[in-house]
């Protein structure tokens, strides 16, 4: 069933008030893609009554106060996306569209939403209930952390919305224990997977460098930028703090990495995969035509890109479902009344790293060396063996005529995978693409590619000649999408005449899916866009700050421009 969002279904559900009102910055899609909706039905499960508010007027109390107010804890998020990444370029001009919006104009979120929500609630909220924030936005905000829109450090976002706690990764285990401690009466201070305002600094917490060093000093916020980051591994990770003023942010241990039969259970949970009717009769909402009918497989990224936020909020641990849960979800799928026998995605955010893993990392300890470069560990596990398996067997369902993989592949983990990567990409390209795979070669300069933490060439180039080998033989037109970024820290004019060159040569064509790196907050692109240093050698490096030539970059990629 759909969660409420409207009086008229709390009346139906008998239901004459709310323990838990979730408040996010998207229109209300009931699926197991999207965060709020995965909360909202956890909690569900465990006995809380929840409704749902999704993108609320901030200019009156109409929408907030519909549903009334709740017993425990208002939940805010600002949605699927950051909503400064959703409203605004690279080159910070405005977006016209939003895919979580219905009708898909860009109308409906609020710039940094998770703190007008939280002034929206405080406004009209008559019980001062806890606010509690969630979502990518307060995940990645979660310590001082250096602004892109702002040109500035900002506090942790705890402070700016005024909010008393903030949940950050994956957040449907630790929301769920907060919830009951906090229908108990009980102190949730020392849960994991939190953080929350104190006086005093905690004993024993790591010490961070405070709002005002780290605002004062790159090199200050250069050092807490390592710590916090060492310190976001659940098996070794220990609790910070960090002084803002006069208080403590008070930073606790990640939750622990979930089992596979935890993960399972998240996806077993009764998802309508549409719309709420409420929203959707305000027009279409676009992002459905991707998740609707698409089977995640995994969660996390031990890719551990610099420029991507996977790590910092959904951890650099791959946890797996079993081949029975997916299974199982795609049979339900196929008896949705939409479903027309197309799984338009089998993946995860590198969709070839299903049940791979570290064969050390765990209870007993961690280790802080990169698990695919610059090259690949020895106790990382590569096997595609298990994926391939799936993909088979989806394809056997009754019902499903095609299970496509649109989730980027890491190729050079096919490539290293020389037992079982060519049975693989054979799969995948005999049965599982619609017309083009997705590969992120991100640059193809070595300097580039090194600040970045990407994979050098030396994979390329074979991959590529053993996709099209495959294609060829097996009598397809079928094609390689390459995404490459422009602008990126370290990157100048000269490297992207250099990726042209190489395009037009090695690729034989000039590349369309070309990005101009936005510095989001929290990882480490972002801080040596902000230091214009190297984090990990303390070498200075060059970084384009002028919007015209962060355009030239991308126009020298994309038509050749010199």
């Amino acid at each position: 069933m759909f969660l409420p969002t409207t009086r008229e279904e709390l009346d139906h559900l008998g239901w004459d008030a709310l323990d838990i009102i979730l408040v996010t910055g998207d229109a209300y899609i009931d699926s197991p893609h999207i965060g709020v909706a995965v909360v909202g039905k956890a909690l569900v499960k465990s006995g809380f009554r929840v409704g749902i508010i999704g993108q609320p007027d901030t200019r009156t109390s109409a929408d907030i106060t519909r549903l009334g107010e709740p017993t425990l804890f208002w939940g805010i998020s600002g949605g699927s996306i950051d909503s400064l990444v959703a409203n605004y370029t690279a080159l910070k001009k405005r977006r016209k569209s939003d895919d979580y919006t219905p009708g898909g104009i860009n109308n409906r979120r609020p710039d940094r939403a998770a703190i007008s929500y939280a002034n929206l609630v405080r406004q009209y909220a008559v019980q001062k209930r806890p606010i509690v924030l969630g979502g990518i936005e307060a995940s990645m905000r979660r310590v001082a952390h250096y602004d892109f829109w702002s040109d500035s450090i900002r506090r942790s976002i705890l402070f700016d919305a005024k909010a008393d706690v903030l949940v950050y990764g994956m957040g449907e285990y630790p929301v769920v224990e907060l919830a009951r401690r906090m229908s108990r009466g009980s102190d949730f201070r020392d849960m994991r997977g939190i953080c929350y305002i104190a006086k005093d600094q905690p004993e024993g917490a790591i010490d961070l460098a405070s709002f005002e060093e780290a605002s004062a000093d790159p090199q200050a916020f250069t050092e807490m930028f390592h710590l916090f980051y060492r310190n976001n591994d659940p098996y070794s990770g220990a609790r910070m703090s960090q002084k803002h003023g006069n208080r403590f942010l008070v930073h606790n241990p990640p939750w622990p990495v979930l089992t596979e039969p935890e993960l399972d259970a998240v996806y077993a949970m009764d998802y309508e995969h549409e719309v709420h009717p409420f929203y959707r009769a305000q027009g279409e909402v676009r992002a459905m035509e991707t998740i609707r009918f698409s089977l995640t497989t995994h969660r996390g990224c031990f890719g551990r890109c610099n420029f991507c936020s996977i790590t910092v909020h959904e951890g650099a641990t791959v946890v797996s479902r079993s081949e029975a849960s997916i299974l199982s979800e795609a049979r339900r799928l196929t008896g949705h009344p939409g479903f027309k026998g197309y799984i338009q995605d089998v993946g995860g955010a590198s969709a070839n790293m299903y049940a791979m893993g570290c064969t050390r990392k765990g209870p007993g300890g961690t280790c802080r060396r990169r698990c695919i470069y610059p090259d690949v560990c020895p106790h990382l596990h590569v096997s595609h063996e298990r994926q391939t398996a799936l993909l088979r067997r989806l394809r056997a369902i009754p019902g499903i005529k095609k299970a496509f993989v649109a989730s980027g592949v890491r190729y050079d983990l096919i490539c290293m995978d020389s037992k079982h990567g060519p049975a693989y990409l054979d799969e995948l390209t005999g049965h599982h693409i619609s017309g083009q795979m997705k590969i992120a070669p991100e640059h193809v300069v070595q300097g580039v590619l090194g600040l970045m933490a990407k994979a050098d060439l030396r994979w390329l180039q074979p991959f590529r000649d053993a996709f099209f080998t495959l294609t060829e033989r097996k009598g397809k037109k079928q094609f390689l999408t390459y995404y490459f970024i422009a602008a990126h820290p370290g990157c100048t004019e000269a490297d992207m005449k250099r990726l042209n060159t190489f395009a037009t040569k090695n690729l034989r064509l000039l590349p369309e899916q070309v990005q101009i790196f936005t510095p989001t907050p929290s990882t480490y692109s972002t801080l040596m866009y902000y230091t214009a240093q190297d984090p990990f050698t303390g070498e200075k490096i060059f970084v384009e700050k002028d919007p015209v030539k962060k355009q030239r970059q991308k126009d020298i990629l994309t038509t050749g421009q010199r």
